[in-house]
């Protein structure tokens, strides 16, 4: 595999996987709101002109059409990319996301691939409002059939598309808004590919793990380093994909560690931090000298005003202060 590198932004990243998957399988297209002329965020930018009208399609406000021509086209051998602009809009395609796409190949013995991607970005972005800022990747978690997809890298964004339009079931691809601009360098092999279910060690250490994904790895790694100087040594998880999650990967660290934290941006009750803590406490309690923590945005809609938007979820003080807390039990 080449190590040829380029720095680019988390967006960019996804648009160049897109575009090398579109060059590679003639049976990929993409549908959603301005996607013919780059995209809400520019993540289809540049692709009808390669690509042209045929496989690149604007597309009127209505999501369950959408969601539901990606499941007919997948059954049908197409591999379709479906756009919606923001994660909330998966409540108003609830039926065909949660039923058809994610149960269908099980409910008719479906023999065949059903690929298909649909991209949520979710999480805040500088005051969209309580109905454009929701995290809603844990609704992928609780309904069989579907991948779960939250890159926090630019070149996760491109590893991970790749993977998720090679995948043969469908996938819910979280891009993480916040993220949208920031840059990294990404590999410009063609075949670079980050398999589903294969967390990264983002920051190794022994006093406790830091499980996280999507925004909050930043700012865990932030964290870290600040707690690093009064010598507590983290180690930081990025679980990267929810379903399949890398459970050997957070296992085998909270037994080193005997310590977890589970911080994301996603609200805390009943969000996916719940379900790691659950199952950390059920296959590794004997091996912890502590609870398991979960730190996650404030149980309220989220404001439209920046400052009180910021204050709902997850800082770098407050995952520092949180594993402090954590350390002293």
């Amino acid at each position: 595999m080449s190590e040829q590198t380029q720095s680019m932004g988390y967006n960019a990243a996804m648009g160049l996987a897109l575009t090398e998957e579109m060059r590679r399988d003639d049976s990929i297209f993409i549908l959603g709101q301005g996607v013919a002329t780059g995209g809400w965020f520019g993540a289809e930018k540049g692709l009808v002109a390669e690509f042209g009208l045929d496989r690149v399609w604007d597309c009127g406000i209505s999501e369950a059409f959408e969601a539901g021509l990606a499941a007919g086209a997948a059954i049908a051998g197409m591999k379709p990319v479906i756009n919606m602009g923001f994660g909330d809009f998966a409540l108003i395609a609830g039926d065909e996301i949660y039923h058809k796409l994610a149960k269908w190949r099980y409910m008719h013995g479906l023999n065949v691939p059903m690929t298909a991607v649909i991209i949520f970005p979710i999480g805040t972005m500088g005051g969209a409002g309580p109905e454009h800022s929701s995290c809603t990747e844990v609704l992928g978690m609780h309904f069989p059939g579907l991948k779960v997809v939250v890159p926090s890298t630019a070149a996760d964004a491109k590893g991970l598309m790749k993977a998720a339009l090679r995948e043969p079931n469908p996938v819910l691809f979280h891009s993480v808004q916040s993220l949208g601009w920031s840059k990294g360098d990404v590999p410009l092999d063609p075949e670079f590919i980050i398999p589903f279910g294969q967390a990264a060690i983002r920051r190794e250490g022994s006093a406790m793990t830091i499980v996280t994904y999507g925004s909050m790895v930043a700012r865990a790694l932030e964290a870290a380093e600040i707690l690093a100087g009064e010598g507590i040594d983290a180690e930081v998880i990025d679980l990267r994909t929810l379903v399949p999650l890398d459970w050997d990967t957070v296992l085998a660290s909270v037994r080193k560690t005997h310590r977890g934290l589970v911080v994301h941006e996603a609200a805390r009750t009943a969000g996916p931090g719940a379900e790691i803590a659950a199952r950390i406490q059920e296959e590794a309690f004997f091996d912890l000298e502590a609870p398991i923590m979960r730190l996650g945005a404030k149980d309220v809609p989220l404001p439209q005003q920046v400052d009180l938007e910021q204050a709902c979820i997850p800082s770098v003080a407050d995952i520092a202060a949180t594993a402090r807390q954590l350390l002293s039990i």
